[in-house]
């Protein structure tokens, strides 16, 4: 069997990455989130004591710095987020996760994992431990 060109494999991920990101928007809008702010949400509740540094928290995401700055300030706004300074360093300051952001992603968590199953109820479940070892080789 000839192996596939590799810049074919990597445009049908970016290709799979896309649909993926557009069948969990749908169900997610319906809690007034994006995909993005369920993914900010979910890395504060996993945080130690649900606080993340603004950078930190970027990277996880796959944010830039003023990227995650412009995502944050209308989750503030809007109850999900707190923003706190760091008494040792004016500089840091740390998102935490508020009683409004836990019971959003507590309700967006059983849309997005209902979607999920959905989403991948094409492969067995044996498959779906291969495609997460290949997803682990590659991050």
């Amino acid at each position: 069997m000839t192996a596939i060109k590799q810049s074919t494999l990597l445009i049908s991920l970016i290709n799979l990455n896309t649909r993926l990101e557009k069948s969990l928007s749908g169900p997610l809008s319906l809690h007034g989130i994006s995909l993005t702010e369920y993914m900010v949400l979910r890395q504060l509740a996993q945080a130690p004591e649900q606080k993340l540094r603004r950078i930190d928290l970027a990277q996880q995401v796959g944010l830039s710095a003023s990227g995650v700055t412009r995502l944050l300030n209308p989750m503030e706004k809007t109850g999900l987020i707190d923003k706190e300074q760091v008494e040792r360093d004016a500089r840091v300051s740390l998102v935490t996760l508020t009683s409004a952001g836990k019971k959003i992603l507590e309700d967006a968590g059983t849309t997005f994992d209902q979607s999920a199953q959905s989403m991948l109820a094409p492969l067995k479940p044996a498959e779906q431990n291969t495609l997460q070892a290949l997803i682990s080789a590659l991050l």
